[in-house]
């Protein structure tokens, strides 16, 4: 069975949305979700809670109040990565698993890459989070293959449109620094060299791809689909007005869980 992965930005959710939200995702076939834009009010809540109670696995970093940050869901077994616990500015934006498979271990991480705007209190944080990852990924690197997945919020060179003057080089040589320092490939472009896709957009033409998953190089010849999912931002009410993007593997995971459904209602029990 392959093993499949989706990235999808939830927007720091309200309760009412999270109720859909949870129910798109059970919907759904995938291994393992990467949540980007969690928060710490009742509607990330309710998804780990729902997931947890159905037998998921449910990595959350703690989030300081108003800040956001990434959960996994996987219904396959799976342990904590340790990038999480060495990375020094805003942990709760990057955490990760690590799977088991027919072809070794796997770790799975999460990022949600702090936005900016002009000010230099929020440039600032975003520099010292990139460098802060550089610092993480490298002080945890071991033989295990990576697929890193997210909100990078950053646009690849040559982007399509090209957005001038919207993103600092320090921004652009984060998304070449994925590959060049850590050896991680775009996993879209890797598959669709010239397709121009769009995860993100205040207006149809003027479209972002901010979405990405990065593959270690081992990974990449187990790599079979990479696309994004629009349907999550065409509804109305949208579910979030991101697009998800699914990844799948010709990978095994060695380990399934025993799940139910997480969106099936479930009376409080007595004991």
């Amino acid at each position: 069975m392959p093993l499949t992965v989706l990235t999808l930005n939830v927007g720091n959710l309200a309760l009412e949305r999270a109720r859909r939200q949870r129910d798109w995702i059970a919907r759904r076939g995938e291994d393992v979700f990467v949540l980007t834009e969690t928060g710490s009010g009742p509607g990330t809540q309710l998804i780990a809670e729902s997931y947890r109670d159905a037998g998921w696995s449910v990595t959350f970093p703690e989030h300081p109040d108003k800040e956001r940050g990434v959960m996994l869901l996987s219904k396959v077994k799976c342990t904590v990565d340790p990038i999480g616990a060495v990375m020094s500015s805003l942990p709760a934006r990057l955490s990760g698993i690590a799977v088991d498979t027919d072809e070794g271990p796997l770790r799975i991480l999460g990022a949600y890459v702090p936005s900016r705007d002009a000010t230099e209190a929020k440039t600032t944080r975003k520099r010292e989070w990139i460098e802060a990852f550089h610092q993480a990924y490298e002080a945890t690197a071991d033989n295990a293959a990576v697929l890193l997945l997210g909100d990078l919020n950053v646009l690849e060179p040559g982007h399509v449109p090209p957005h001038p003057g919207q993103f600092a080089p320090f921004e652009t040589a984060f998304y070449t620094a994925l590959t060049h320092r850590h050896g991680l490939t775009d996993a879209f472009r890797a598959l669709h060299p010239t397709a121009v896709e769009h995860s993100w957009a205040r207006r149809t033409e003027l479209g972002y791809r901010y979405d990405h998953a990065r593959a270690s190089t081992p990974l990449l010849a187990y790599l079979t689909s990479c696309s994004y999912v629009h349907d999550t931002r065409s509804g109305n009410p949208a579910l979030t007005d991101h697009s998800g993007l699914a990844v799948a593997l010709t990978l095994t995971a060695t380990a399934p869980l025993i799940t139910s459904d997480p969106a099936a209602d479930r009376e409080a029990t007595l004991f």
